[in-house]
């Protein structure tokens, strides 16, 4: 219908690469700098979650600066799919869940790294 708007795929990717940044970045941060806090809430040990955060921040920032893109969306897939296993059959949540915390999220995000593994981030990448 609007094809003239395929000119700004590149733009959509890099916005797309930095959106799932700023979440896993964030989120990987709170892992690694709370990790106390961070593994009683996600009923892991410390070294795990701290592990998982620095997985986070590095899939993240592989993917805002699309160095190593793929392997940065598989590695942030595979975490989203751990994230929908614990709150599928450990915390028998919901799609939907209480108070916005059900696994509809992880879910969109690993729809969100598969176009970037398809894509491999689109042109606008520092390394491939």
């Amino acid at each position: 219908m609007f094809p003239q708007l395929a000119r700004f795929t590149d733009l959509g990717l890099l916005l797309l690469r930095l959106m799932v940044a700023i979440v896993f970045v964030t989120s990987g941060w709170s892992h690694v700098i709370k990790s106390d806090e961070r593994s009683k809430s996600i009923e892991m040990s410390q070294p795990v979650t701290i592990f998982l955060g620095l997985a986070e921040i590095a899939g993240g920032l592989g993917s805002a600066f699309g160095v190593f893109t793929q392997l940065a969306a598989i590695g942030l897939i595979l975490i989203m799919l751990g994230a929908i296993y614990k709150k599928m059959f450990a915390w028998h949540t919901g799609f939907w869940g209480e108070k916005a915390s059900g696994w509809h999220y992880d879910l969109m995000f690993i729809v969100m790294n598969l176009m970037i593994l398809f894509t491999d981030g689109g042109r606008w990448v520092l390394m491939k």
